[in-house]
C-alpha cells in the first residue's frame, strides 16, 4: 500500500503506513453482503398452491414460485434463461402424487374425456407415487419433466407440446451439468453423461418443432413462427446440421414480421454457423445434414 500519510511524521503520526482508509466501509459492505444473501434463498422464493386433478378428482399441493422472485440474468441461444437463487422452470411441471397425471403447467388443465381416460389405463395403472423434497434438484425436474413427456405422449398431444417439453429437459441437463462444474471435484462421467442427454433431447426437440412448422397453426407454448423459426436454426446449429440451421436463421432475418431483437439473434446464429464452417473445414470435418 502506497505510504498516504507521509509527511505527518512531524505531528507524532509514526505509525499509521499500513492503514486502510477504507477498512470500515470494506466491513460495513461485507457485512450488508451476508445479510443479504442470508435473507435470500430458493426456499423463500416457493408456496404451495392447491390444485384439483383434472384425472382422478383428487385435490393436492404443487410447489410454484412467486411472482418477482426469479432475477434474470442472461439467455442462451436456444432461448434458455439463466436465473439467480432459483429458476423457475424447475417447477413447472405439476403432478398428481395419486394417479401419475403430470404436464406444464399450462396445459395441465388441457385435457379431455377421452385423454383423461387414457391417462388412468396408460399411466395411473401403473404409477407409483413417491414423496418430493420442498425444493427441486435438478434430477427431480429431470424426473418429473419426462413423467410429463410421457403423459403428453399418452395424451397424444400435439408435437409443439411434447417439443417444448423436451427443450426444456434439456435445459435442465445443461442447468444440472451447470451445478456439477461448480463443486470442487465435479464428476466428469456425470457431465458427460448430462451433456449426452442433453443432445439426445435437442434433437427430439428439434424434430417436434420441425413438425410443428409444417403441421400447426401458431402461435404454439406461447411462440410466435418466426420464434419457432429462429429457435430451429440453433438446434439445428448444436446438432451439427449447419446448412440447416442458415435455412432456418436466413428466414428470420429477411422476414417482415420478425422484430430487430429477434433478426439480431438470428444474424448471430448465422455468424457462428460460418465460424463452425470454418473450424470443420481447418479439422476435414465434414458434417451430414
Amino acid at each position: 500500500m502506497s505510504d498516504i500519510f507521509s509527511g505527518l511524521e512531524k505531528l507524532g503520526f509514526n505509525n499509521i503506513k499500513a492503514m486502510d482508509i477504507f477498512e470500515d466501509e470494506k466491513k460495513k459492505r461485507a457485512k450488508m453482503k451476508i445479510k443479504k444473501t442470508s435473507k435470500i434463498s430458493a426456499k423463500d422464493s416457493l408456496y404451495d398452491r392447491k390444485v384439483l386433478c383434472p384425472v382422478c378428482g383428487e385435490k393436492f399441493i404443487t410447489r410454484t414460485v412467486r411472482a418477482g422472485k426469479a432475477k434474470l440474468l442472461s439467455i442462451d441461444t436456444d432461448l434458455r434463461p439463466k436465473y439467480d437463487i432459483i429458476t423457475p422452470y424447475v417447477y413447472d411441471v405439476i403432478l398428481c402424487n395419486c394417479c401419475g397425471y403430470a404436464a406444464l403447467s399450462k396445459f395441465f388443465k388441457k385435457i379431455t374425456v377421452t385423454q383423461a381416460d387414457w391417462i388412468r389405463k396408460q399411466i395411473s395403472n401403473t404409477y407409483r407415487g413417491r414423496e418430493y423434497p420442498a425444493e427441486y434438484t435438478y434430477e427431480v425436474a429431470i424426473e418429473r419433466y419426462k413423467l410429463a413427456l410421457l403423459n403428453a405422449v399418452v395424451k397424444k398431444v400435439k408435437a409443439s407440446e411434447k417439443a417444448y417439453i423436451c427443450l426444456k429437459i434439456a435445459w435442465l441437463y445443461r442447468c444440472y451439468s451447470e451445478e456439477l462444474l461448480q463443486n470442487e471435484n465435479p464428476s466428469d462421467e456425470l457431465i458427460e453423461e448430462n451433456h449426452k442427454y442433453e443432445m439426445i433431447f435437442i434433437e427430439k426437440a428439434y424434430e417436434g418443432f420441425i413438425n410443428t412448422y409444417e403441421n400447426e397453426d401458431f402461435p404454439v407454448c406461447g411462440m410466435q413462427e418466426m420464434t419457432v423459426m429462429y429457435l430451429m436454426g440453433d438446434l439445428a446449429r448444436k446438432l451439427g446440421k449447419l446448412d440447416e440451421s442458415t435455412k432456418w436463421v436466413s428466414k428470420v432475418i429477411v422476414s417482415r414480421t420478425a422484430n430487430e431483437r429477434l433478426k439480431d439473434k438470428a444474424r448471430n446464429i448465422k455468424n457462428l454457423v460460418k465460424q463452425q464452417k470454418r473450424i470443420n473445414a481447418r479439422n476435414n470435418i465434414e458434417v451430414d445434414d
